[in-house]
């Protein structure tokens, strides 16, 4: 094993370096992997350019980013080799949320929102460097026809399938879903695999709306470009068209940007249950029309990380189910 790695470090905003630097030592509890495939996450972005704080005093480094990986086991802990859990060369995949299981939060089950949790990428070193460790408790092997690159997305779709599941899709639903993004495409596909009877993808950029479209969108929707011949310049119209009035039954963000959050609202309907997923600013706020939501007895929920669902995320891997299969 050497006893150096390469790794790109994030300084402050706009400032990253490649760098030689320790490979990490695991404790008794961890585990040490060898990266073999790494995502680039919409939040690692945000970071750079500094528009989201890090889980540092400072909001700076020296810092190893990336939480959306796969890799090889290249050394095990005291506690797992004892275990017989993991050996040299598995082939794994990172959950990077590390919970204590020892809190109130997580006695209740709530791990996602453990007093205590560090997250790899976040507070903790991540995967753009050639090694990561990692708590056994977040390791999870790779079924065979899993390939690196496709588990380097578990970690996107297991959030993706804990935001469906919070969306609680009936059958025959109306469902929007905002944002074609990794995690929008995703959610396209699952809205349709719980029997939503309608999905309607709402973006600004047509490449991505056309391959949501393939994936099962009914309807794609472009607000922004007028040269779309997807362009709508009145949702809320438009979706009142769709459904000759009722509104839609079902909507989730897949987005951060406030516009389609507060739209949302507008467009959903009696009992409609509405799923806040993406990343808003820390200074923006969404105004709720009270009276309406109240006497449309709708449901607003907040979805956050991936708790208990890295099992199913990895089944719908192996199915293809997800546009891990492009």
């Amino acid at each position: 094993m050497p006893k150096m790695m390469k790794a790109q470090v994030f300084y402050e905003p706009e400032e990253m370096r490649l760098e030689e630097v320790p490979i990490p030592s695991p404790l008794e509890d961890e585990v040490l992997v060898k990266v073999k495939a790494c995502g680039i996450c919409g939040s690692d972005i945000a970071y750079y350019w500094g528009l989201s704080p890090l889980e540092t005093p400072t909001g700076k480094g020296p810092l190893i980013l990336g939480h959306e990986f796969s890799g090889e086991v290249a050394e095990v802990g005291r506690i797992p080799q004892e275990k017989g859990l993991f050996k040299t060369g598995d082939r794994v995949t990172v959950d990077p949320v590390q919970y204590c299981s020892a809190c109130g939060v997580c006695a209740r089950g709530m791990v996602n929102l453990c007093e205590n949790k560090s997250v790899i990428g976040v507070s903790t070193n991540g995967a753009f460097a050639q090694y990561v460790k990692s708590k056994y408790t977040g390791i999870h092997k790779l079924p065979s026809r899993v390939s690196f690159e496709q588990a380097a997305f578990t970690e996107p779709l297991s959030c993706a399938t804990y935001g469906i599941n919070n969306l609680n899709i009936s059958l025959g639903d109306f469902c929007v879903i905002f944002g074609p993004g990794p995690i929008g495409l995703m959610m396209t596909q699952m809205a349709k695999s719980r029997g939503a009877g309608t999905v309607v993808l709402v973006g600004t950029r047509d490449y991505r709306l056309k391959l949501g479209k393939k994936l099962g969108a009914d309807f794609i929707l472009n607000i922004k470009e007028k040269n779309s011949p997807y362009y709508i310049d009145d949702l809320p119209e438009k979706i009142k068209e769709l459904t000759e009035g009722r509104m839609a039954d079902r909507v989730i963000c897949a987005t951060g940007a406030l516009k389609p959050m507060q739209d949302a609202l507008t467009i959903s309907g009696r009992k409609a249950v509405v799923v806040y997923f993406g990343l808003p600013g820390p200074n923006d706020v969404l105004k709720v029309p009270a009276l309406d939501s109240l006497l449309w007895d709708k449901t607003i929920r907040f979805s956050w990380l991936a708790p208990f669902t890295w099992a199913t995320a990895l089944q719908l891997s192996i199915r293809n189910l997800s546009m891990l299969a492009l």
